[in-house]
């Protein structure tokens, strides 16, 4: 017979961002040693619970104890174990090992030889027997990054333990861990709760935590509850929460019985920009803003209380009291902020180290515009206004606002471009320059902005790669990666040249600064990353075939990939993708530089045909590549299927004649520039 088995442990408050994952863990950990150990009846079926004072887990079917089981212990071969018929002192001693005899003894096979063997039942030990241990080796697994110790005990924990619970069925188990033994009871809410809460069986944990302990034990629930609470309250103000999946997750992490109130801060501070208002509010405060129909801030915002009160108001006027402070130190820097021009901020840059390797942040602005007036030049967008937008792109980092919130830079920068009188050009490019600052952010819009978006990620990409901080393994402290995938986002996007602009950033720096070879190894590296991007989206073999090509220009990579996928599902597709291959092999055996094919050295009728289908193939792929019209362009190589299986199957390349061995690899390198003018098809299916 099966039950429920329930373990808590009752802590003091858990570091919040970590909380959900160590209850996971925890969970998952204790389920593992159980199914180790056998005492879980068929599949696994568990509920995880974590909450700021405790990580507890239920887990279904689990058994009393073990069933017994059949063992079987093998020792000695049977050619080792007698000798002249008689036992060999390994034999005597296995059996020894065993306590029994030799007669006892079987012949088992272990797969390679006839050996001896004691098969015997082994007693089911009881759950109480091991699930100290069980438990000891999930806290163990627990990923805490630094452990405390508490009184006087010699026991380490994420933060103290002052309960134990371990029920089965209606019965406690016996169990020690961390100087602790196991109970029946627990504590709820640290205000809330009215004394002990004594479980009658296992299963009653969640219920009896809501109804009696005012704790809302599992993580999931809590932030259900809280979501819709904040979305009720945001509906009747008809706003919307403005607030990300990690600042709910982390509330959900600061609160065992949650309640949402609604409070309001003084209108005049709306005239500071309301990413700052947001960023106080979420950040310091972990309060919940609210956005317009328009998605303006309003002055009011949403907080979860961990208390429940007939009268909250004094809660609100406390919390309301606090962020009043936080709101006034935002709104002091703005206004000191706005008595200088960014203009007039950039000589301050100079006493900002960027790298000691690679100077200032002055220095890095000059980099920047002569980078950005570059790409502005190729993009046909204003020179002047693009360099004026790099000059003026890091001149915020020197602003109180973002020596406060450093997660504000660019974006202050927008606003006190716009107090200055530039363009609102200039001041958009400032803020977007830093986009895409992750995986799936919006790419800069502009033309201005994309210029000094893209100088600002090669300036660190090959500067910091020039010095030889190259990433290794998951250690990427300058996030070369993440500037490389953003460069590459927004080449796909315009029409640039990736070695052109890795060479106008190396040239940036001056001579001797960078490694020689810099350039090529950015390249190379570029394109793994561009493989790992695409990856994600598309077969592994289409991107292979091309990427082969090591293309420089990115913004028809996504037109090519549609073609190459679009070619593969050809019913010669597979023959073609062959027969590159088998060219390709032979090319690499040639002995003189390949040239144009001599009609006049055409001795057969096959290699006859297969020059005349590729003189005919040749301009409507030109054609094609001209068009951008991949598609076409690889699904016109069917046609000469034919002739290229005549070809190999009827016409001996390596002839003796050197002279038509020469003409025969000059037609099949024609023939390997038509094929894989879009891709290396020869790619396909590997």
């Amino acid at each position: 017979m099966t039950q429920t088995l329930l373990i808590e442990l009752l802590t003091e408050e858990l570091p919040p961002k970590a909380l959900n994952n160590l209850g996971n863990s925890l969970a998952a950990s204790i389920v593992e040693g159980l199914e180790k150990e056998q005492f879980i009846e068929g599949a696994a079926e568990y509920t995880a619970y974590a909450s700021p004072r405790r990580l507890a887990v239920q887990v279904k079917n689990v058994k009393a104890a073990q069933a017994d089981r059949l063992v079987v212990k093998k020792g000695p071969s049977v050619a080792a174990g007698m000798k002249d018929g008689a036992p060999t002192k390994a034999l005597e001693g296995f059996a020894r090992s065993c306590g029994t005899d030799i007669a006892s003894l079987k012949i088992d096979n272990d797969g390679k030889q006839d050996v001896y063997a004691y098969e015997f039942t082994q007693q089911g030990q009881p759950l109480a027997a091991l699930i100290s241990d069980i438990l000891a080796q999930a806290v163990k697994k627990l990923p805490i990054p630094k452990v405390m110790r508490w009184g006087s005990s010699t026991h380490t924990f994420v933060r103290p333990v002052h309960g134990l619970v371990v029920m089965h069925g209606a019965d406690t188990v016996p169990a020690s861990i961390l100087g602790l033994d196991s109970r029946n009871y627990t504590l709820g809410h640290r205000f809330l709760n009215s004394g002990d809460i004594v479980f009658a069986n296992a299963d009653s944990y969640a219920e009896k935590m809501r109804h009696e302990g005012k704790v809302i034990p599992s993580f999931a629930e809590r932030k259900a509850a809280i979501q819709t609470a904040l979305n009720e309250q945001a509906g009747r103000l008809n706003a919307t929460v403005a607030a990300d999946e990690s600042l709910l997750d982390e509330v959900t992490a600061l609160v065992e019985w949650p309640v949402v109130l609604e409070a309001q801060f003084e209108e005049h501070f709306l005239a500071v920009p309301q990413e700052c208002l947001i960023l106080t509010m979420q950040q310091n405060q972990k309060y919940f803003p609210l956005l317009d129909q328009n998605g303006k801030l309003m002055n009011r915002f949403l907080l979860v209380s961990n208390l429940q009160a007939e009268d909250p108001s004094h809660i609100i006027h406390g919390n309301e009291r606090v962020l009043r402070a936080r709101l006034a130190d935002a709104e002091f820097f703005y206004k000191q902020d706005q008595k200088a021009t960014l203009e007039s901020r950039l000589p301050k840059l100079e006493n900002v180290v960027y790298h000691n390797k690679l100077g200032n942040q002055a220095e890095r602005i000059s980099r920047l515009m002569s980078i950005s007036g570059h790409i502005a030049k190729a993009l046909g967008a204003d020179v002047a206004v693009t360099e004026r937008a790099a000059r003026l792109a890091k001149a915020d980092l020197v602003t109180e606002m973002v020596g406060e919130f450093p997660e504000l830079q660019g974006t202050m920068g927008k606003y006190y471009a716009r107090l200055d009188g530039e363009s609102e050009e200039i001041a958009q490019a400032i803020e977007a320059h830093y986009q895409p600052r992750f995986a799936g952010d919006d790419l800069p819009q502009s033309t201005t902005a994309t210029a000094v978006a893209l100088a600002d990620k090669l300036e660190t990409l090959v500067g910091i790669w020039g010095i030889g901080l190259i990433p290794t393994g998951d250690k990427d402290p300058y996030a070369l990666r993440r500037s490389a995938l953003g460069i590459l986002r927004m080449l796909m996007q315009h029409d640039l040249d990736i070695n052109d602009l890795l060479q106008t950033a190396y040239n940036s720096f001056p001579q001797g600064k960078l490694a020689d070879n810099t350039v090529a190894e950015v390249a190379d590296f570029m394109q793994a990353r561009l493989a790992v991007l695409l990856q994600n989206d598309h077969p592994q073999d289409i991107v292979a075939a091309v990427l082969a090509k090591q293309p420089s220009r990115l913004n028809d990579l996504a037109a090519k990939l549609q073609a190459v996928a679009a070619f593969k599902q050809l019913p010669e597709a597979a023959a073609l993708a062959a027969a590159n291959k088998r060219v390709q092999n032979l090319l690499k055996k040639a002995d003189a530089e390949l040239g144009a094919v001599s009609e006049n050295l055409l001795q057969q009728d096959e290699e006859k045909a297969l020059f005349t289908a590729a003189q005919a193939l040749q301009p409507k792929i030109k054609a094609a590549l001209a068009a951008q019209d991949f598609q076409t362009g690889l699904s016109e190589l069917a046609s000469v299927k034919p002739q290229v299986d005549a070809f190999f199957d009827h016409v001996m390349v390596m002839a003796d004649d050197a002279a038509v061995k020469q003409n025969r690899l000059n037609l099949l390198k024609q023939l390997a520039d038509l094929m894989n003018a879009v891709a290396d098809i020869a790619k396909l299916g590997e």
